[in-house]
């Protein structure tokens, strides 16, 4: 199945009309938004069925795996927008100094106006609907962009999203990246991009022109260590799942495993059988082992099993785009396969002697989308204050972005911008100054020319 590039007249038509329903302020109310968010849980469900076999067709994901890592997760976005949202749109009273009585002041949010959410193929459902669920709370309209590169999940979300919201409303865009291009030729209010560092620079070069605020969900490097002090048997299992979720093509996957040098052989070998656990003796034949999306992707990561030595793992089968979960020894900090993202099953192993070496290994590069630590609390706590990632986890892996009530987001070359929850509604809004001034009484001070200016100056 192929995807059609959306025609440019189209595309003008859209988000000409998206701007005309924004300005009418159809989107502005408490009900609306409540009714939208409800809708969109309605079809949730109602399309369960056809969403987990597009997945299943285009990435070999489960159903069970799909229905934790993606249909859950906007699910619980969904109903927690739903359950706050009357709070969240309260106006928040600041104080207000002396120097301004008899003033009162607020904090208003308001829609920032007609959004362009761009999604990866990683997570084809959860990463453009999570998205949405906010737009949609923060009263905005929306023009979705999924990817082509998982062709069925795209054409159900563009069926499912057509059959429950106008197009005025919201709507949904296919194509490659020159439909990307002609997305963001055009104006829009704010740019949520999912993807990699290399397209993110081209987005905000893009929104820049406008000076359009984005959201920029990207990935890197994200570093798992494993010290000492760690459960090594834990670790293994919570590494091995993080790692072979989805097949490693996940934003916030372990990219790289530091190990202390004592730890090595234990750690690989209870990696080893966590993996047999996880997936069988076969994992070829796992029902819940995902493919690599594409041939590009597999020859791709396949070719990171050359920069360095085999000890776990290893096999491969082009014609299935199969990859075996793999732990590399004796890799070069320089090896492409540290310098890359690698959105595969591949995990490049380096070892450390000391807490100190481990750290300054993760500050002399780019800042990634997680940390993962496994070792002593105290320890770990230390680790995360000297270290800078979008989000982390101590003795575990992946399960930050698990909680809707915690941001998620990057930080330097991994992101900017955060969502979920509060954070989803927040992004997709202007936080506004309102200053309230009463006329039954209007004192002289502020005015020219400043007369008992001694006395105003006190108040000061």
């Amino acid at each position: 199945m192929k995807i059609e590039n959306t025609t440019k007249d189209r595309i003008e038509n859209v988000v000409r009309m998206q701007r005309e329903y924004f300005a009418s302020g159809a989107t502005l109310s408490y009900e609306f938004r409540r009714r939208q968010l409800k809708k969109l849980q309605s079809a949730l469900k109602q399309w369960e069925k056809p969403l987990l076999e597009a997945l299943w067709d285009d990435l070999h994901k489960s159903a069970e795996e799909a229905i934790l890592t993606e249909l859950s997760i906007v699910g619980g976005e969904i109903k927690n927008h739903i359950s706050h949202l009357k709070r969240w749109m309260r106006h928040e009273r600041r104080f207000t100094p002396l120097k301004m009585t008899p003033s009162c002041s607020r904090v208003v949010s308001e829609p920032l106006g007609n959004a362009l959410i761009v999604s990866p193929w990683n997570y084809p459902v959860q990463l453009l609907l999570n998205p949405l669920v906010g737009a949609i709370s923060a009263g905005c309209t929306a023009v979705l962009k999924p990817s082509p590169y998982v062709p069925k999940v795209s054409a159900t979300i563009e069926k499912m999203i057509s059959e429950n919201f106008e197009e005025r409303y919201i709507a949904v865009v296919q194509g490659n990246r020159e439909v990307n291009a002609q997305l963001l030729d055009k104006r829009f209010d704010i740019i949520f991009f999912t993807g990699s560092p290399s397209l993110g620079r081209k987005v905000m070069a893009a929104a820049a022109r406008n000076l359009t605020p984005v959201v920029l969900e990207l990935g890197g490097k994200s570093p798992c260590i494993v010290d000492k002090g760690a459960n090594v048997k834990i670790a293994a299992r919570r590494i091995a799942w993080g790692k072979t979720l989805n097949a490693g093509q996940t934003c916030i996957a372990p990219d790289y495993l530091l190990i202390h040098s004592s730890l090595v052989e234990e750690f690989t070998s209870a990696f080893k059988a966590e993996l047999t656990r996880l997936h069988g003796e076969d994992i070829r034949k796992s029902r819940h082992f995902v493919r690599m999306v594409s041939d590009r992707a597999f020859d791709r990561v396949s070719g990171y099993l050359k920069d360095g030595r085999v000890v776990v793992g290893g096999a491969t089968v082009r014609e299935e785009r199969y990859i075996e979960p793999t732990i590399l020894a004796d890799v070069s900090p320089s090896a492409p396969v540290m310098q890359e993202e690698i959105f595969g099953p591949v995990l490049p192993m380096v070892e450390f002697e000391d807490f100190d070496e481990a750290r300054n290994f993760v500050v002399n590069r780019e800042k990634p989308l997680a940390l993962y630590y496994f070792g002593e609390k105290k320890r770990g706590l230390e680790m995360v204050r000297l270290t800078s990632s979008g989000g982390a986890c101590i003795n575990d892996t992946i399960m930050h972005i698990a909680n809707e009530n915690l941001p998620f987001g990057g930080v330097g070359s991994s992101g900017m911008g955060h969502y979920h929850g509060r954070d989803s509604f927040d992004a997709f809004s202007h936080r506004r100054a309102v200053v309230v001034t009463p006329t039954w009484v209007d004192l002289p001070f502020r005015y020219m020319p400043y007369k008992m200016f001694g006395l105003v100056k006190k108040i000061l």
